[in-house]
């Protein structure tokens, strides 16, 4: 690698995660220059400075960012048009694993695993006991209820009576005009790291437990509120499986560079796929950093990996 280029880190957005999107570019932008990446910059996107980044000419923008803008396949798109290389997966990919509902629906026609749901527009729902009686029918309790669009696991409401139902739809309904209704799935909580674009390499399950009530944004980032289990401790029949429809998921999706796969373990379903991360978090908390230190990947080493393919990912860009 050509420790001359010039690489930008480009991290926090406009978007509910922008916080650990922060944390995810400054990790990133030390780590290049501990490589000797010396042109590597950090470079925190807000809706006023789009411009700069551009005027920047990078040779490559490492994506940092979480959430709407930045893992919609949005920016993807403007570095497109602008010629410039990036890391992780296209505008197609990014768009559809960003929306949880399309995300499923690919799934599904695929004959991938992933828990049975129901989608509703928000102005379906203004009958509240109607759509309490339609969910209870469709789904049954308890239920999650979801706003298919946002990440770290920002709203997201776990449902276990009919009485919670009206605040949890009010609650999903803040981020957006779409609800995700899922059946619950019980089991373990385990995630898939994924890279690679043509020749794919995959790192270790990881088991994933909370001292709250699940895996919310608290949880995943503080300190002491989750446990990352390392490898998971599942069957290893039931850890063939996970990865067997893990690579099956990140093909069908088309994911280059980088993608994590999060299941539940159904007791009596098997492995269930719950999303598709295409830009996965890279704090000192996250999941795919672990994975990669756990087979002697040092994170300085896993950043550049990720550098590489989406040179090679995204090499008809190459404006150089």
């Amino acid at each position: 690698m050509d420790k001359n280029l010039k690489v930008v880190v480009v991290c926090g957005g406009v978007s509910t995660e922008r916080e650990v999107s922060l944390r995810s570019g400054k990790a990133v932008h030390n780590a290049l220059l501990r490589k000797g990446y010396i042109n590597a910059q950090l470079f925190d996107l807000t809706k006023d400075n789009i411009g700069e980044l551009l005027n920047a000419k990078p040779d490559i923008v490492f994506l940092a960012l979480h959430g709407k803008g930045g893992e919609d396949g949005c920016i993807q798109g403007m570095l497109e048009l602008a010629g410039i290389p990036y890391t992780g997966p296209g505008v197609c990919t990014s768009a559809v694993c960003m929306n949880k509902i399309v995300t499923k629906q690919v799934l599904v026609h695929a004959g991938l695993p992933t828990a049975k749901f129901v989608v509703y527009r928000k102005d379906e729902c203004s009958s509240v006991t109607e759509i309490e009686d339609k969910l209870i029918a469709e789904i049954g309790l308890p239920m999650v209820l979801k706003s298919p669009c946002q990440g770290s696991s920002i709203g997201v409401v776990m449902v276990k009576d009919r009485e919670s139902i009206s605040s949890a739809i009010d609650e999903v309904f803040k981020y957006g005009n779409h609800l995700l209704a899922e059946e619950f799935v019980d089991g373990t909580e385990v995630t898939l790291p994924i890279m690679g674009n043509e020749e794919l390499i995959v790192l270790p399950v990881i088991e994933i437990t909370s001292e709250r009530e699940f895996y919310d944004y608290t949880a995943k980032y503080t300190s002491g509120l989750c446990h990352h289990i390392i490898p998971a401790c599942i069957d290893q029949r039931v850890e063939r499986k996970v990865i067997e429809i893990g690579k099956k998921a990140y093909r069908e999706l088309n994911c280059c560079g980088l993608s994590r796969i999060d299941f539940i373990v159904d007791r009596v379903k098997g492995p269930m796929i719950i999303e598709v991360n295409t830009l996965p978090g890279m704090t000192d908390m996250s999941l795919f950093p672990d994975a990669a230190r756990y087979v002697g990947i040092s994170y300085e080493d896993l950043v550049e990996k990720i550098l590489e393919y989406g040179l090679v990912a995204h090499r008809d860009l190459n404006v150089m």
